[in-house]
């Protein structure tokens, strides 16, 4: 892993730290001695103490702070109170999101609704709510998790690709509007990176999958986390608005 000693203190929140590719982006932080701060909703508050200890035992420290990324008015007021409390954050990683995976013909408008309200509407308003403070910051980097299914697309995902598309143009934009206030956002879009979930394939779905992979392999979280960091840290001081795929050349 390579170090970034910009990185030691800084504040960075990431959303979705429990699981999957967010948990290994926060242990990667937590290795460069961050000051992370991650989400939890209301009710998990013995797993958001169990992160938090995990991570301040692995190095830096860690704050939790509680927000569902459906509810607007709960993200803005839980953001707004930890900045005036503990001072504003440089860094952001909105990596949360769900699937409800379903042809077009049984989509509900519900399902909708929600993988668009919590993968790109929660984006959005998380984003917003930190921007006033992050005017005053110097050096500040925004990352998105988007997915290679956002470009590409993929049948039985259309509310997924089109709210993972979504937080390209929303990045996009951003970057443009606030790059003179020394603001970088950029978008990672992974492929099949390997978790519980894929664990759980039977081999020949998994050989299946790999098969349309050049690199003949699922990628792994860390991998994903590498490039956070690198997008965090000053060294990436000259990269804002971009698109980079880590996807063992799914989609070339």
């Amino acid at each position: 892993m390579v170090h970034y000693s910009d990185l030691e203190g800084k504040r960075v929140l990431v959303t979705g730290a429990n699981r999957g590719i967010g948990h290994a982006i926060a242990v990667s932080l937590a290795k460069q001695q961050a000051h992370l701060v991650i989400n939890y909703r209301p009710g998990k508050e013995e797993m958001a103490h169990k992160l938090k200890n995990e991570f301040e035992q692995i190095g830096g420290r860690c704050d939790t702070i509680c927000f569902d990324l459906s509810n607007g008015e709960q993200i803005k007021e839980s953001i707004t109170s930890y900045i005036k409390e503990h001072g504003a954050l440089s860094g952001l990683v909105n990596n949360a999101g769900i699937s409800k995976d379903q042809i077009v013909l049984r989509l509900k408008e519900s399902d909708i609704a929600e993988t668009l309200n919590i993968n790109l509407l929660g984006t959005m308003l998380v984003t917003s709510a930190l921007t006033r403070s992050l005017l005053k910051e110097e050096h500040v980097s925004i990352v998105h998790i988007s997915s290679i299914v956002g470009l590409m697309g993929n049948p039985s995902q259309i509310s997924y690709a089109a709210s993972k598309a979504g937080m390209i143009g929303f990045s996009k934009s951003y970057a443009k509007e606030l790059g003179s206030r020394n603001i970088r956002s950029n978008v990672i879009c992974p492929g099949f990176i390997r978790t519980d979930m894929t664990d759980k394939l039977e081999d020949g779905v998994q050989q299946s999958y790999m098969s349309d992979i050049p690199l003949k392999r699922f990628g792994e979280g860390e991998e994903i986390a590498e490039l956070v960091n690198f997008l965090l840290s000053r060294a990436s001081s000259y990269i804002t608005g971009e698109v980079i795929k880590i996807d063992g050349g799914l989609y070339i």
